[in-house]
């Protein structure tokens, strides 16, 4: 793909839209799990938009991704505001302070009540500092958003096991079609369950 991405560029500059296809790759980069194509890509958008807000937040993610803590938390000092209530919450959680991650990621929910993500991480959080229940909650949210997301199937059945909500949990697995797939990840479950920290809100 680097190979493209002169000839791409070049035609975004016909159309005025070289910016949001630069993003447009990095948030790629990021999702195939190639942060370091996501960091290639921020250094040289940097070089023809310097500043740029997103962008920025990008980096601390991008970083994130690559398990760099301590470069994340000085991109995201650098910021203003410390790349809002979203980052914050990314930061916090990175080095396991689930239960302080729980504020900022509500604000950012919050803030954009329609983003599955965010509410995945906030339960993720949740369920990280023992509020099972609450998690449950928020990850039943963000299915709703995002049905044919397996990361937050996979964590909702994890809150719904570590809160005993064991009917609803067996109901969600039972839409995987797939039996060998069905009853590995029931088997995951269990063993992931069993190494949280106990449920506070039963």
């Amino acid at each position: 793909m680097m190979w493209l991405l002169p000839l791409l560029l070049a035609a975004a500059d016909t159309s005025g839209s070289t910016r949001s296809l630069y993003l447009q790759l990095i948030h790629q980069a990021r999702a195939d799990g190639r942060p370091r194509a996501a960091i290639a890509y921020l250094d040289d958008f940097d070089r023809r938009y310097p500043g740029d807000r997103d962008a920025r937040i990008l980096r601390v993610n991008s970083l994130l991704d690559l398990g760099d803590l301590d470069a994340a938390e000085a991109a995201a000092a650098a910021l203003p505001d410390g790349g809002g209530s979203a980052v914050r919450g990314h930061l916090l959680a990175a080095r396991g302070r689930w239960a302080e991650a729980i504020a900022p990621y509500s604000l950012a929910v919050q803030a954009s009540p329609a983003d599955p993500m965010l509410r995945n991480a906030l339960g993720f959080a949740q369920l990280r500092a023992g509020l099972a229940a609450e998690a449950a909650e928020s990850l039943r949210g963000a299915l709703d958003l995002s049905p044919g997301t397996p990361v937050i199937r996979n964590n909702l059945l994890l809150a719904l096991k570590a809160a005993g909500q064991n009917a609803e949990a067996e109901a969600l697995l039972s839409t995987i079609r797939d039996e060998p797939q069905r009853d590995a990840l029931r088997r995951q479950i269990a063993a992931q369950a069993a190494r949280l920290p106990a449920p506070k809100d039963r």
